[in-house]
């Protein structure tokens, strides 16, 4: 169904993706806003939301994600997860780091699932969170082993600067991310968060490549090498159980290209 030029699933779609970015709540004004409709419309289709169950209204009477949502968006790359969290809770317990694994969702890295250390480390992201892919160790890990065409394309596009030690340099980070195929890992130091350093290293599978990662204290960037042999022995531990049936890596949106 179309109304005013725009399909009513368009709209909705545009409703809940207010909440990708900023998972906190919202009024019925910024969803409006957001969603670029009349207020009524907005009024109307989060009522809707609200009675499926895909939002919620606090007791301020603003909008959240609703635990059917969430519940629904457990489901996203679950056997992949499935594989490999006992392996990420094997290298935080080697590493006592913050262990992480990531996929490609379009121009992000996608956060698939998070074992925290109780070492105080800057947090750029959460689980289920996304970040450029040229400012984290795991983004950059995905770019570098990425379709040379979407490569490209995606330095040849904005690059977003987190902090001021981000590297939006396009020849400069074609460069790296050739090196990081070359060597099989890649670094970042307070590029996506002040204060954090991170390392990461590539999981292949048959159906596509993930990023297993660590993230430290940037004072030890110095010394985050040493975790690498850890690192891409869990990774190959990963592979092995995503090789299982049903443990397949979630295929990207294709974006840039």
């Amino acid at each position: 169904m179309r109304a005013g030029g725009r399909t009513v699933t368009s709209k909705v779609l545009t409703i809940l993706s207010i909440f990708e970015s900023d998972s906190g709540a919202h009024t019925l004004g910024d969803i409006a806003e957001h969603a670029g409709i009349p207020l009524s419309t907005a009024h109307r289709l989060a009522s809707e939301l609200v009675n499926w169950g895909a939002l919620e209204r606090n007791a301020q009477g603003r909008y959240v994600v609703g635990l059917r949502l969430w519940g629904l968006a457990q489901n996203a790359g679950r056997q992949f997860r499935d594989a490999a969290r006992p392996l990420l809770q094997d290298l935080f317990l080697l590493t006592q780091e913050t262990a992480q694994v990531a996929v490609r969702d379009g121009d992000q890295a996608l956060y698939l699932d998070r074992v925290y250390s109780s070492r105080r480390v800057p947090r750029a992201s959460r689980v289920g969170g996304r970040l450029p892919l040229h400012a984290t160790a795991v983004g950059k890990v995905l770019l570098a082993h990425e379709e040379d065409r979407f490569r490209e394309a995606y330095l040849d596009g904005p690059l977003e600067s987190l902090t001021t030690r981000t590297r939006i340099d396009s020849r400069w980070l074609a460069r790296e991310l050739a090196e990081a195929r070359t060597r099989g890992y890649a670094t970042t130091v307070d590029e996506a968060r002040t204060g954090a350093c991170s390392i990461a290293v590539p999981v292949r599978t048959d159906t596509g490549t993930a990023a297993l990662g660590l993230v430290m204290d940037s004072t030890r960037a110095a010394h985050m090498v040493r975790r690498l042999p850890t690192l891409q022995m869990v990774a190959r531990r990963i592979e092995a159980a995503a090789a299982r049936p049903r443990h397949a890596v979630p295929r990207p949106r294709r974006e840039r290209g």
